[in-house]
């Protein structure tokens, strides 16, 4: 698999680890259709790829990512050869190679993450974090569901009550609770925090996979996503249908 660079998204391979990194740090990296295509292309390539093992994931800037971009949908929604519910089966599709995806994923959250740039990550392996002390560089981790007159997704109806419980799932879900990074990392959403300006530690903190045996890696990999995979598709599923009837809702229209 060759290195694969475009605008809004940026690849590297190096050691047998695919990083990809949403490079529109102007639009806080929200992710557009276009993106979610990119992306899904270029996790079905890696998978056919057997020098890569490991997937990493982060942003450009001080933003890991605001989430979907809606402004593409409300643009064309009067548009007749604009199919809502077909694009947003692309956005489906993303979270269930996500779901099945056979090798180890990995996310660098390096700032603020929204709506599906947090529920996605309870699909991930394992999560690192900047934060710091500075008010405006602070990494935290906001579900707006419910302000936006949206519904959950990323399979956060499911995920979300296995990692914080029901209480805490409750507020971030219905609530719209913003978690800081501390909180995530208390409740085992995160597997480490790292100061803003040291973040570029994490890689050097990465390299260790690359001594690691990445079929033992993948076997356990295998066998800890075997007995949710057919649970957590149906979600996916289920929480996609519901998406398009809130996208199409006036509730939705008026709050955006």
């Amino acid at each position: 698999m060759d290195n694969e660079n475009s605008s809004d998204i940026l690849c590297s391979i190096k050691n047998g680890m695919l990083k990809i990194v949403l490079n529109r740090p102007k639009k806080k990296n929200a992710i557009t259709i276009a993106m979610y295509k990119d992306l899904i292309q270029i996790l079905h390539n890696s998978i056919q790829d057997s020098t890569i093992y490991v997937i990493i994931l982060t942003g450009t800037g001080s933003f890991f990512s605001s989430g979907n971009d809606f402004k593409y949908l409300l643009t064309n929604k009067n548009n007749s050869a604009f199919n809502i519910e077909s694009t947003i089966n692309i956005f489906k599709e993303f979270i269930d190679t996500l779901i099945t995806y056979p090798k180890l994923l990995v996310a660098v959250v390096n700032g603020p993450a929204i709506g599906i740039a947090v529920t996605m990550l309870a699909l991930f392996d394992l999560i690192y974090a900047s934060d710091t002390m500075f008010v405006t560089l602070q990494t935290y981790f906001h579900t707006p569901f419910t302000k936006l007159g949206l519904v959950a997704e990323g399979c956060s109806t499911y995920t979300f009550s296995n990692i914080f419980g029901k209480c805490k799932a409750s507020d971030m879900l219905y609530l719209g609770h913003k978690m800081t990074a501390l909180e995530a990392k208390h409740y085992g959403f995160i597997n480490e925090i790292y100061e803003y300006e040291n973040l570029n530690k994490v890689w050097t903190y990465l390299q260790k996979l690359t001594e690691l045996s990445s079929e033992s890696i993948l076997a356990i990999k295998c066998l800890v996503r075997r007995w949710n995979q057919n649970i957590l598709l149906k979600v996916n599923a289920e929480e996609t249908i519901e998406l398009v009837k809130r996208l199409q809702s006036p509730d939705f229209l008026e709050r955006m």
